[in-house]
């Protein structure tokens, strides 16, 4: 080695601080005491409770919902067709439960209130769609299945489709039923119901809780209505009537261009569409225009406006309607008579519209205009529409 890098090595090593040394060897000697060491034990993780069963449907047709919620004070039940909360009692574990008396066999929307605080049921996948409104549903089957039940029948195939409305300003989306035994590219064509969803639903309300697929592919079997297709399109003219809230149908303003512009976009957007890309009759006799709640006004005020595009109208539970029918229907008399194939007004007797449905119904008759009544027992509710549907459907397009 060079002499004179061996002298920068020895300086070096003659500078280390003797602590530095000090140092070391005790971390050395140190080091096998500590890792003989034993490492601190973990924290016991607590465990998770264990999963509750809700909804729990019974043979007997009654239903018991459970909701795991130790800290709440009081917890109800809300369930449609009921008015206000049913008390639900809280065990030992801070589950809270509650039987229902025996149900009708259908499907129905539920939330918990827990202090004042709408709340879904988190041990339930089974939803019920709105854009207002979330909540869970839950299926009491029945035996024969109703109509609504997806049983052992062919079935018809719904098709979701997006547009921009150039009437309205949006995107937006409509469905399509066809039926079993639909062929795009057969010479056989097809009638078409437009429906019509509620305030607050989606373009998909009919499908996603209404069932009206299902109604249609049962009703088929049965033969007890014509094949045909149905469209289900947004019902917002104006959108923002529903941003607002229910507080919207107080603008009278703001109602009417929501039905205008409904009906603009339904006969100039849609209808074109679906005649271009279905094999369906295009003519008013095979057209039929019907709704629930907000639909039901929308497909009175368009269908009785537009008697040249349709020939087959019904409501369900029509709601948003106004009572100026003068002014809302100016060209209405006896006469139209002679262009409705049927005209069908449909509500329960336990709805809050059942008084401005019998109002309008005694309105038509004034004018000697034909109409069927249909009053029957239920609420504003999903159970009363899917028994309008049932009824209502193998009416049209009879010769």
């Amino acid at each position: 080695m060079n002499r004179r890098l061996l002298l920068v090595v020895i300086t070096l090593a003659l500078a280390i601080p003797p602590c530095w040394a000090q140092s070391a060897a005790t971390s050395t000697a140190a080091s096998p005491t500590a890792s003989a060491q034993t490492p601190p034990a973990q924290a016991q993780r607590p465990q998770p409770p264990p999963p509750i069963v809700s909804p729990d449907v019974h043979p007997d047709g009654t239903v018991t919902f459970r909701f795991r919620d130790p800290n709440a004070q009081e917890v109800g039940l809300n369930l449609e067709g009921t008015t206000k909360p049913q008390p639900m009692e809280k065990d030992d574990q801070g589950v809270w439960s509650i039987t229902t008396q025996p149900l009708a066999p259908d499907y129905y929307g539920y939330t918990f209130d827990a202090d004042g605080v709408n709340l879904v049921d988190p041990s339930n996948t089974l939803m019920k769609t709105n854009l207002l409104f979330l909540s869970n549903m839950v299926h009491v089957p029945g035996a024969p299945p109703p109509d609504w039940e997806t049983t052992d029948v062919p079935h018809g195939v719904v098709h979701h489709y997006f547009y921009h409305s150039g009437v309205v300003g949006d995107d937006r989306d409509y469905f399509v039923y066809t039926p079993p035994g639909y062929n795009p590219k057969a010479k056989t064509t097809y009638p078409v119901l437009y429906l019509q969803h509620g305030y607050s639903d989606g373009a998909d309300g009919w499908t996603a809780v209404g069932r009206a697929n299902f109604i249609l592919d049962n009703l088929i079997a049965q033969d007890k209505v014509e094949p045909m297709l149905i469209v289900m399109s947004l019902g917002y003219g104006a959108p923002e009537i529903l941003h607002r809230g229910p507080g919207s149908f107080h603008d009278p303003n703001l109602v009417q261009r929501n039905m205008d512009k409904f009906g603009e976009a339904l006969i100039t957007e849609v209808i074109p569409q679906v005649e271009k890309d279905f094999r369906v009759k295009a003519d008013r006799e095979h057209r039929a225009l019907a709704g629930l709640s907000m639909g039901g006004a929308e497909s009175l005020y368009v269908g009785l406006n537009h008697l040249d595009e349709f020939a087959w109208i019904g409501s369900f539970s029509a709601g948003g309607l106004g009572d100026n029918y003068g002014t809302e229907f100016p060209n209405l008399g006896s006469a139209v008579n002679s262009q409705v194939r049927l005209l069908w007004i449909a509500c329960g007797t336990d709805d809050h519209l059942i008084g401005p449905n019998r109002k309008f119904r005694e309105w038509l008759t004034s004018k000697g205009i034909q109409h069927t009544d249909i009053e029957t027992p239920g609420m504003h509710t999903w159970m009363v529409w899917r028994r309008n549907l049932i009824a209502f459907a193998p009416l049209l397009f009879q010769k």
